[in-house]
């Protein structure tokens, strides 16, 4: 099994709780994807589309926009499934983790 994770996932883990040498040590051992400029055209596409404004809907569209461009088999695990479900669309299987 192939794990990934998008660059914007240090910006979520970077908290008080979390030592950021750990966070830096599962990232090293995973495919990190970068933000392209076509996963943010997509992520802007997925906002538009489902009628989301601000940022703090910025982070999902992006996990989305990866997961629904990686081959799959794909599954994403996220603390909110409810709000990440819809953005991945039935190609993308969405576990709460």
């Amino acid at each position: 099994m192939r794990v990934a994770a998008t660059v914007m996932t240090r910006l979520e883990a970077g908290h008080d709780r979390v030592h950021p040498a750990r966070v830096r040590w599962v990232l090293s051992r995973i495919d990190v994807r970068p933000v392209t400029r076509e996963v943010s055209d997509e992520a802007a596409r997925l906002l538009r589309e489902h009628r989301l404004r601000g940022r703090e809907y910025a982070i999902d569209p992006v996990l989305a926009a990866v997961a629904r461009t990686a081959r799959g088999p794909v599954t994403v695990l996220t603390p909110d499934p409810e709000d990440l479900t819809p953005l991945c669309g039935p190609a993308v299987r969405v576990l709460k983790a």
